[in-house]
């Protein structure tokens, strides 16, 4: 509101040039301030394809066969569903079902990653790195950090992170 006296002040009542030539200056510096610092990415943010909205279930070829939005969802369990137990991500249906616990592994969001853990499955959990040729195994109960473009293996399923 103070702003909006100052304006009228600066431009209605007011009569001296040099004046209001000033605020007109001041205006728009503060202006292009605000912009940049609005605009500016983080270090993390570097481009913005890279932040982790989706999980994709590939089949043996590399085609989708399901996908997951995980966007602002802080966790989800990995598994199979049944009668009187669900699961986030359902993999009851995928060709390897039976090599799949029935909480296989959770995805946990936190301080701006995601993180896999192997909820000592009996086929465990594998990541390949988006520039890496082979998967590594993940440790049971040790949260691994999975980055954009990193594929989740669990027992014989491919699990894309988009």
């Amino acid at each position: 509101m103070t702003i909006i006296f100052a304006l009228i002040y600066t431009y209605i009542i007011n009569s001296q040039l040099p004046f209001k030539i000033l605020v007109s200056i001041l205006l728009v510096i503060s202006l292009a301030w605000l912009i940049m610092k609005n605009t500016k990415k983080s270090p993390n943010d570097e481009f913005n394809d890279t932040k982790i909205n989706k999980l994709v279930l590939l089949d043996y070829d590399g085609e989708s066969l399901k996908e997951w939005y995980i966007q602002g969802i802080p966790s989800m369990l990995i598994g199979k569903s049944s009668p009187g137990h669900e699961v986030d991500i359902d993999l009851s249906d995928v060709e390897y079902a039976s090599l799949i616990s029935k909480e296989h592994a959770v995805l946990n969001y936190s301080s701006g990653s995601w993180f896999i853990e192997d909820l000592e499955s009996e086929n465990g959990v594998g990541i390949k790195r988006l520039n890496e040729s082979t998967p590594q195994k993940i440790q049971s109960d040790k949260p691994s950090e999975v980055h954009f473009g990193d594929m989740i293996y669990l027992a014989n399923t491919r699990i894309l992170v988009k």
